[in-house]
């Protein structure tokens, strides 16, 4: 049986092979950015790459790693988070013109507890405008990889065709009336509503405060339940 190609392999897989050091996070970072760089003109996923701040916690975690200072199935994996979760110093923008200059000045909750965990933050993904379902007239809409013409499902559809394309190793997607499991179902990943109040949503742009969820999306049943 062929191997599965690194950037399809789960975060289970690649954590055993960082934890082992028989695969480096600086190598694996570069890879998934220079996928990103070759693939997602056409699948529209990402609104914003981090790319440099990206390499720089992909170097720490290898540094910290060789120390032996291991934090986790997370440590030097890359992932990547919907946009309407606040990251510093980084434009958070869901979906919306009117928030193409909003730079917040701290992380949400879930992306800081990403970073304790070692992650490595690959960027910002595109979702509908404001979270909610529908056509989005101001920015790209992200692609279903498996087909271009078919629908990759509403809000976090970026978060699903990136998970599924191997643009990332899993996603942040948030989950209203459906917006997780309807992306995760469309381009063929696991997506997880969590019980509310199970995730914090501090720093997370808000569609309905009261039935806004914050969950992973993989693709393993088995990585959800690390990213979670």
């Amino acid at each position: 049986m062929q191997d599965t190609p690194l950037h399809f392999k789960t975060i289970s897989q690649v954590a055993g092979l960082i934890e082992t050091k028989q695969l480096s996070p600086v190598e694996l970072t570069e890879a998934v950015l220079s996928r990103i760089d070759a693939l997602d003109g056409r699948y529209k996923s990402y609104a914003t790459v981090m790319g440099d701040q990206a390499m720089a916690s992909a170097r720490a975690a290898e540094s910290a790693i060789s120390s032996g200072n291991y934090l986790g199935p997370l440590h030097g994996v890359p992932i990547a988070v919907k946009d309407l979760c606040f990251t510093k110093g980084v434009r958070t923008m869901g979906g919306t013109k009117v928030l193409r200059d909003h730079i917040p000045d701290f992380d949400a909750t879930v992306v800081e507890k990403l970073q304790n965990a070692g992650a490595v933050i690959l960027g910002k993904l595109n979702l509908t405008e404001g979270a909610m379902a529908g056509y989005n007239p101001e920015f790209q809409i992200p692609l279903n990889p498996w087909d271009t013409g078919r629908w990759s499902g509403a809000s976090s559809s970026g978060s699903g065709v990136a998970t599924a394309a191997g643009l990332c190793f899993g996603s942040l997607g948030s989950d209203t009336g459906g917006s997780i499991r309807f992306p995760a179902a469309a381009c063929g990943v696991v997506g997880i509503k969590p019980t509310w109040g199970r995730v914090s949503r501090y720093g997370v742009l808000a569609l309905a405060e009261s039935m806004d969820h914050i969950g992973p999306m993989t693709r393993s049943a088995a990585d959800a339940g690390i990213m979670l």
